[in-house]
């Protein structure tokens, strides 16, 4: 997932791997060049599906942090050896 709004130097990274980690997910959240942050989230669909709908939630009841103007999904193939949820 790519996210874009003002997320970046904000806790968001931060506040994603969180509610990633509550939902059981392996993967990472990074900050890219263009200023989006890139979600790579790994596990049951509906835990992937609850976090993209918390990335999307508008207002944020979860007290997310920035302003996330859009979400953009890119799926991909799981691969093995993942461990954790990193902010990277």
């Amino acid at each position: 997932m790519f996210v874009r709004g003002t997320v970046q130097g904000v806790g968001f990274r931060w506040w994603t791997r969180a509610r990633a980690l509550e939902l059981g997910l392996v993967g990472h959240a990074r900050n890219t060049a263009d200023g989006r942050v890139e979600v790579v989230a790994q596990g049951p669909a509906e835990a992937v599906e609850r976090l993209e709908a918390l990335l999307r939630e508008r207002p944020s009841t979860t007290r997310r942090p920035g302003h996330v103007e859009s979400v953009v999904v890119q799926p991909g193939v799981p691969k093995d050896g993942i461990a954790g949820f990193v902010e990277r």
